[in-house]
């Protein structure tokens, strides 16, 4: 496909930017199937360019004084929010996003995110002093330490498709934040987006080579990114399958890994619990991102005795959503990423009516011409051994499992490959804060899905390595070093 030159991206690379060596590939509005632009496509040799440039940046940027990398942070972080009409209007044709999220979740979160990090923290403590017994010299004495966190090095940051502002930012600011350079390599579906970021860091004074931005559709350019030699860090935000290949890759070289994968999130509704408050929670699984979000609540286990009244509700719920184009104010569910995602979806609803569950809302696919769109669906009746409740189906499709006695919903919850975000909603906020002890998830929300922005995000099991948000992403991004003297 050929592209108008306007519309024709460029690869950035050592401050520079660069003709793609494999051209152009479409970027496509999944609302309306129609081509948004031209995304680069760089061979693997342009990778690893942007690698060396990223080793080469790495010594002066990170001798640059905290406040002076904070600067560019917040200039950055000025700049998106003063473009954030145009980014979310871009945001909103790669993606799928409904205006709302667009402007408040995407851009908005980014420029946020940049702000954050531009607030410089403390990058050493005291460790308290400690009287050693006789060492190898013979004679015992105090010893005062100091624990001092040192940049990795050169991050390669490899983002989702569902949030091509939050995810990458999340990313880059505290990674340049902490005096890493960075490499990005953003989802085939919706570079564009991450382009414009780099040119807010451009325009902030961020120094050549500091930030690349490289793309592509080839498996070859992620590979690049992960395995070269001036690679010291991969952060890498998708599906486990993809973080096992990249973590096996990292292991042969000793790389640095923060992972943020897969999810199943149980929503434990007990029979004490505010159903209402359960619908709007679990609710969201349909509307935001259309589903395409890993902490989504999409495995609901639901105490018998409020079963059914939290089916017919979830059901009449997804039932009042309205689908469509996600340029329309009354729009609450917009499009799947693509057409082959949406077959994917709608694989996994076929594959639970086959193993017995019974689909209740949705289960049809929306009467538009364009656009690829996924009706909310709700599937009742499922066990915990379907495909539908152990698989991620990352779109607007929740399973309810119904169970008896606490503890054989606990059993439940914890019985998955994932361990990302679960929920529990109970009345009785001592018993669901017991039970959340007892989750096997890095996070859990008790009555919501909310998220505080400060708290450590991260998992257990397949969902991931390490932690990061709020002061979390500081360390993710950095190396402790030991100083010690004599006291």
């Amino acid at each position: 496909m050929s592209f108008e030159k306007s519309d024709r991206q460029r690869l950035f690379v050592g401050g520079s930017w660069v003709e793609p060596d494999g051209g152009h590939y479409p970027v496509i509005d999944p609302a309306t199937e129609e081509t948004v632009g031209g995304a680069p496509e760089a061979s693997p040799d342009q990778v690893l360019a942007a690698c060396a440039a990223a080793r080469a940046a790495f010594g002066p940027w990170s001798r640059t004084a905290p406040e002076e990398r904070g600067a560019v942070l917040a200039r950055a972080a000025d700049i998106i929010h003063g473009h954030l009409g145009p980014y979310a209007e871009l945001a909103q044709a790669e993606t799928g996003a409904t205006t709302g999220t667009a402007r408040g979740m995407q851009v908005g979160v980014g420029a946020a995110r940049f702000r954050r990090y531009a607030r410089v923290e403390p990058a050493e403590w005291a460790v308290a002093p400690q009287i050693n017994d006789a060492g190898p010299m013979g004679r015992a004495g105090v010893m005062g330490a100091l624990a001092v966190r040192q940049p990795v090095g050169v991050v390669t940051c490899i983002t989702s498709y569902n949030n091509p502002w939050a995810n990458p930012a999340g990313k880059i600011a505290p990674a340049l934040a902490m005096g890493n350079t960075v490499v990005v390599k953003p989802a085939p579906q919706d570079p564009l987006s991450v382009y414009r970021m780099a040119e807010a860091l451009e325009a902030a004074g961020v120094p050549p080579g500091v930030v690349n931005v490289v793309s592509g559709r080839s498996v070859e350019v992620g590979e690049a990114a992960v395995s070269s030699p001036d690679v010291d860090m991969v952060s890498f935000t998708g599906s486990t399958a993809v973080g096992r290949r990249i973590a096996e890759a990292c292991g042969r070289d000793m790389k640095r890994q923060l992972m943020e994968l897969g999810g199943k999130g149980a929503a434990v509704v007990l029979d004490d619990a505010d159903i209402g408050s359960a619908v709007a929670g679990i609710g969201t699984t349909f509307s935001f991102y259309s589903g395409q979000i890993c902490t989504a609540p999409t495995r609901v286990l639901a105490q018998r005795a409020v079963y059914g009244r939290l089916v017919e509700q979830l059901a009449a719920y997804a039932g009042r959503l309205k689908v469509g184009d996600p340029r329309e104010t009354s729009t609450v569910v917009g499009p799947v990423i693509s057409a082959e995602h949406r077959d994917r979806v709608e694989s996994y609803v076929e594959t639970g009516r086959k193993e017995g569950a019974v689909v209740v809302a949705g289960g049809e696919r929306p009467p538009y011409e364009r656009g690829f769109y996924v009706a909310p669906t709700l599937l009742a009746d499922c066990t915990n051994d379907m495909r539908v409740a152990r698989e991620e189906i990352f779109g607007p499709v929740v399973c309810v499992i119904p169970f008896d006695e606490e503890e054989e919903g606990i059993a439940l919850a914890n019985d998955t490959e994932y361990g990302l975000i679960d929920y529990v909603w109970s009345g009785d906020v001592a018993r669901a804060f017991r039970i959340a002890r007892r989750l096997r998830a890095g996070g859990v929300g008790v009555n919501t899905v909310g998220r505080n922005m400060e708290a450590p995000f991260g998992g257990f099991k397949q969902s991931g390595v390490g932690r990061d948000v709020g002061s979390y992403a500081l360390h993710a991004y950095s190396e402790v070093q030991a100083i010690v003297w004599p006291g």
